[in-house]
């Protein structure tokens, strides 16, 4: 109770000393201003504005429905949560953030999902996309295409960890909604009919043609990248005036003694602080530190960075879950575990995958030579995304089938 009182007027101080700062460094906050807004329209807009209006549409179209009766027997017993969430990993997991939280919240709306199902979700689905980490971060960044392969085993492999401890959140509160029990194990001959009755029925509810589907889907998609677009100007407006007024400097000073009483070098705080605010601005930190500094520990620092988003991707994604019920608190929390578990797979796994010689098949990926447009990264990420659905259907689909050979056998 007494924290609700003095929040207020702390953020009313707080963002009064923001205008006083404006005020006086106005060239700053322009440039900085700019800066955002150029991360959002070259890398965001391009890159995310597609997805939204692909997953409005297949929501509408109903194949979130067929692919959530498909993908139960795999996403239950794992993650505990229904079939649905599949659609939703794959697509956050090939987009990146905050597609997971915006389909987590549509899930949500049409009650696919219940209060504590969401949370699980939307806490390991957040991740940045393969484009981002390959493209942008080991070539862009590290100059360093060899790196593809040890992030993303540190951060994919970390999100999936994050999903199955998950699962055991909640569990005293959790109840099943009737909509999304697992059928029992007689029904599981006729789940493919049962996935296919189910996409009918949601295009029926849906009732919209395809046209005024897409509309939809432009419009509400808009009006959601506008808001990221908003909040990435915010940050990084935010972070310049925390820089001209010296916050940033105490922060780095403080990160600079947390990181040598842990034993890592102290020159990575300027990129662990940039990464806290804003992951971009983090992962290029980290990228271009002194030489001096082990390349396995800046590796591993960009991939606590990208594991913990940020607080911009944080404030995404709280926009998103407001009025859906979903609390903030679990996916912060999960993203913090997300980040050290990234940092120390990274570091567990230098050796072996580094020596292996595999990462330099990834040379080879467009997303590592360095990819030349928006529209090439969005090729390669439908396709990314095209590998992943299809390989969750395959590994479901033989799930029930092993349920079926199963049942056959203990008859005879």
């Amino acid at each position: 109770m007494l924290l609700k009182k003095i929040a207020g007027p702390l953020l009313g101080l707080i963002f009064a000393g923001c205008i006083l700062l404006m005020l006086a460094h106005p060239a700053s906050a322009l440039a900085a201003a700019l800066r955002g807004l150029a991360i959002w329209w070259d890398v965001l807009f391009p890159s995310l504005f597609p997805f939204f209006v692909i997953s409005e549409i297949m929501l509408g179209l109903g194949i979130v429905h067929l692919f959530g009766a498909l993908l139960d027997p795999l996403m239950r017993p794992l993650f505990n949560i229904p079939g649905s969430g599949g659609f939703v990993a794959a697509m956050g997991y090939v987009s990146g953030y905050p597609v997971g939280a915006k389909l987590t919240a549509k899930l949500r709306e049409q009650g696919l999902v219940n209060r504590v199902e969401g949370e699980r979700l939307v806490a390991f689905t957040t991740s940045s996309d393969p484009i981002f980490l390959l493209g942008a971060v080991s070539v862009g960044f590290f100059h360093d295409a060899s790196l593809g392969l040890v992030l993303a085993l540190a951060h994919y492999g970390g999100g999936l960890i994050v999903g199955l401890l998950m699962s055991f959140h909640g569990r005293k509160e959790h109840t099943l909604s009737a909509k999304n029990q697992t059928p029992p194990s007689g029904q599981n001959s006729g789940r493919l009919r049962m996935a296919l009755s189910s996409m009918a029925e949601a295009r029926r509810r849906d009732g919209r043609s395809f046209g005024e589907l897409l509309m939809g889907a432009v419009q509400s998609s808009l009006l959601l990248i506008i808001v990221v677009g908003g909040l990435v100007v915010f940050f990084t407006v935010l972070m310049e005036l925390l820089a001209r007024a010296g916050i940033m400097s105490a922060l780095f000073g403080l990160t600079d003694r947390i990181l040598s009483l842990a034993g890592f070098p102290p020159e990575l705080s300027a990129a662990l602080v940039s990464g806290l605010f804003e992951v971009t601005l983090g992962a290029r930190s980290a990228g271009e530190a002194t030489a001096s500094i082990p390349l396995h520990f800046k590796a591993a620092a960009a991939a606590f960075i990208l594991s913990w988003g940020g607080l911009s991707v944080h404030a995404q994604v709280a926009s998103i879950l407001n009025g859906t019920g979903l609390r903030y608190l679990p996916f912060m929390l999960a993203r913090l575990v997300h980040a050290f578990l990234s940092a120390g797979l990274l570091l567990l796994l230098w050796k072996p995958v580094i020596s292996s010689g595999l990462s330099e098949h990834w040379n080879s990926l467009p997303a590592a030579s360095g990819l030349a447009s928006p529209a090439s990264a969005f090729v390669s990420s439908l396709s990314l995304l095209g590998l992943l659905l299809g390989g969750a259907l395959l590994l479901s689909l033989l799930i029930m089938l092993s349920g079926i050979a199963a049942r056959t056998w203990r008859r005879h």
